[in-house]
C-alpha cells in the first residue's frame, strides 16, 4: 500500500513539474513585456552621475536622440543572457540615432567593470549609489529597461531581458508615430 501510495504521489509531482515546464517553456518572450508605468508620456526622471569609467553623466544632455535605459546588475543571470543583444543594438546604432545607457541596481562599479572585461561591450554604465535613480524610475529588479525619446520622454517600459530586434521595433514605430 506504502510504495502505491509513493509511486501515485511521484507520478502526481512529475505531471504537475512537466505542466510548469510546459508553461515557462511556451510563454511569451520578455522582449514583448511592456509594462505599465506612471512614467510613460511623461518627461523622464533625472539621471545624473559617474559612469564606472569615473566620467560624469547626465539624461539631459543625451536631447535629440533615443537612450535605452537598462537597469543592470553583473550578479543577474537574465542581465548576462540578454548582454550580447545589447552589444548587437549599441553596434546598429554607433551612428548616433540611439544610445543604450545602463544603470547599477544593487551593484557596484568594480563588479561591473569586471563584468563588461570579461563579456565585452563599451556603452556607457552609470552607477547609483543608494538607489536614487532605481528609486525615481520605479525599478523592481534588473534586468528592466525604458526608452526615452529625441525630447526626453518615457516612452515605454520593458520588463525582463530585451533584443536588440525588440528594442529596434519599438524605435521604428516611436519613429513612425514622429516620437
Amino acid at each position: 500500500m506504502k510504495r502505491r501510495t509513493a509511486l501515485y504521489t511521484a507520478l502526481g509531482l512529475g505531471v504537475v513539474l512537466a505542466l510548469l515546464v510546459g508553461v515557462l517553456a511556451t510563454r511569451k518572450s520578455a522582449e514583448n513585456s511592456l509594462a505599465a508605468s506612471p512614467l510613460v508620456g511623461k518627461a523622464a526622471p533625472v539621471l545624473d552621475g559617474t559612469t564606472i569609467a569615473g566620467q560624469p553623466f547626465s539624461l539631459s544632455s543625451q536631447r535629440g536622440r533615443y537612450v535605452v535605459v537598462n537597469f543592470f546588475a553583473s550578479w543577474c543571470t537574465p542581465c548576462l543572457q540578454e548582454h550580447p543583444e545589447l552589444e548587437k543594438f549599441t553596434q546598429r546604432h554607433q551612428g548616433g540615432d540611439a544610445q543604450l545607457v545602463s544603470v547599477l541596481f544593487d551593484d557596484d562599479a568594480a563588479s561591473a567593470r569586471a563584468f563588461f572585461k570579461k563579456h565585452g561591450g563599451d556603452w556607457t554604465v552609470v552607477d547609483d549609489p543608494g538607489a536614487h535613480a532605481a528609486l525615481d524610475f520605479g525599478v523592481r529588479g534588473p534586468p528592466e529597461s525604458f526608452i526615452v525619446d529625441r525630447d526626453g520622454y518615457v516612452l515605454t517600459r520593458i520588463v525582463g531581458t530585451v533584443t536588440a530586434d525588440g528594442l529596434d521595433r519599438i524605435l521604428a514605430s516611436a519613429k513612425a508615430a514622429g516620437r
